[in-house]
């Protein structure tokens, strides 16, 4: 099944994970540390209530300011990443969500390709739509964790949390290694 079609399926949870984990994948190019968005991710268990979904985000984005784009220097990758963040429904409802998701696993697929010292000859769609062939490798490890997120979540619920999250810390890390590496590149 392509991407395209698990976030069509998923449900508000699977949506909030979704969208969470692009975001949580890029969080090194906002500055933030790796258990920013813990009381997110908190939030998505059984035992949560929807409803402070949107007084934890504005808590998480008072943390990695919002960011007017100036101080970041044109940067296309850390823009994008702003605009997850910024794009992050205040209501953890599934319309809103599923529009967020699809939104977020667009910005980081493109962040991974910007940051992927390799051409892709294909469009975002396609490569969402399931045709990866000759996708450069750190956009296609992440197209791997968007589906992997997605279809865990869809298969176990809240009980998938855990291992999407494992997911998400491993993108992390090897997106926090590529930005650092960039940047030694730069000066």
């Amino acid at each position: 099944m392509s991407l395209v079609d698990l976030i069509a399926r998923a449900d508000e949870r699977g949506l909030a994970a979704s969208g969470l984990a692009c975001l949580d994948r890029c969080v090194p190019l906002l500055g933030g540390d790796d258990a920013i968005l813990r009381p997110l991710w908190g939030n998505l268990t059984e035992a949560s209530d929807a409803a402070d979904w949107g007084g934890i985000l504005d808590q998480i984005r008072a943390k990695l300011g919002e960011g007017d784009g100036e101080d970041d220097g044109g940067d296309e990758a850390v823009l994008l990443a702003r605009r997850m963040l910024a794009g992050a429904p205040a209501e953890r409802t599934a319309a809103q969500v599923r529009l967020w998701a699809d939104a977020c696993s667009v910005a980081s697929l493109q962040i991974h390709r910007l940051l992927d010292p390799a051409d892709d000859p294909s469009t975002l769609d396609d490569r969402r739509e399931g045709r990866t062939q000759d996708m450069p490798p750190l956009a296609a490890a992440e197209l791997r964790r968007q589906v992997t997120v997605l279809e865990v979540v869809a298969g176990h619920g809240a009980g998938g949390l855990r291992r999407a999250l494992e997911v998400s810390v491993e993108g992390r890390r090897v997106l926090r290694a590529v930005v650092s590496r960039r940047a030694r590149g730069r000066k």
